[in-house]
């Protein structure tokens, strides 16, 4: 059985416009989350850390998600501005991997997707101290409670500490399963955000 496709995507020679339509068909495809993605950091020592994470944002200028910058994955951001990020579609036998510099999206643009998101999960982002250790299930449903109270029914504000970031790629690879494990891939690569895209297809 082959992979879904639309056409050989191997022709395509701008790596934005192929990643929405390769998103477009797993949003149709994936029982969960297609925009969940595998986010890579590493730390002060260079040890490196994943955890999943969810798009929120694309376009030529980068992919965007939100996170708690004082959390652990926040704290390495700030300190080693550099994410890799993996797109797994199971559905479609797919993959893209993405590599890039890191840096915070403006207050304007945080706010106003804080300001999409539920009421339920603005609190959370105020009671949740992410990352740090937490005595018991009580206590944070303490703190939700709290801010609940604290905020009644009211706007929300966006906490300073609820941040953006935007990776700027340098690298995209696009992988599609094939037979006998002879799978297809194209990857796109620049020197910086400011240069044009160099394409080359890889052996599996």
């Amino acid at each position: 059985m082959q992979p879904l496709t639309s056409g050989d995507f191997t022709e395509e020679n701008e790596p934005f416009a192929l990643f929405q339509k390769w998103l477009d068909e797993a949003t149709k495809s994936e029982p969960n989350d297609p925009t969940g993605m595998a986010l890579s950091t590493v730390d002060a020592d260079g040890m490196p850390n994943s955890r999943m994470v969810l798009l929120k944002g694309h376009g030529p200028d980068g992919f965007v998600f939100y996170t708690n910058t004082e959390s652990q994955k926040g704290q390495e951001l700030l300190g080693q501005p550099k994410a890799a990020a993996l797109f797994h579609w199971k559905s479609l036998r797919r993959q893209v991997r993405i590599r890039g510099e890191v840096a915070l999206v403006s207050d304007a643009e945080s706010d106003a997707y804080f300001q999409s998101r539920p009421r339920d999960s603005r609190i959370g982002a105020w009671a949740s101290q992410q990352s740090r250790p937490l005595e018991s299930r009580f206590a944070l449903e303490k703190a939700v409670a709290s801010y609940a109270l604290k905020f009644g029914v009211g706007e929300i504000p966006r906490p300073p500490y609820w941040r953006g970031f935007r990776i700027t790629p340098t690298y995209i690879e696009f992988w599609r399963d094939g037979a006998f494990r002879l799978h297809d891939r194209i990857v796109f690569r620049r020197a910086s955000a400011a240069e044009p895209w160099t394409k080359t297809r890889f052996y599996p």
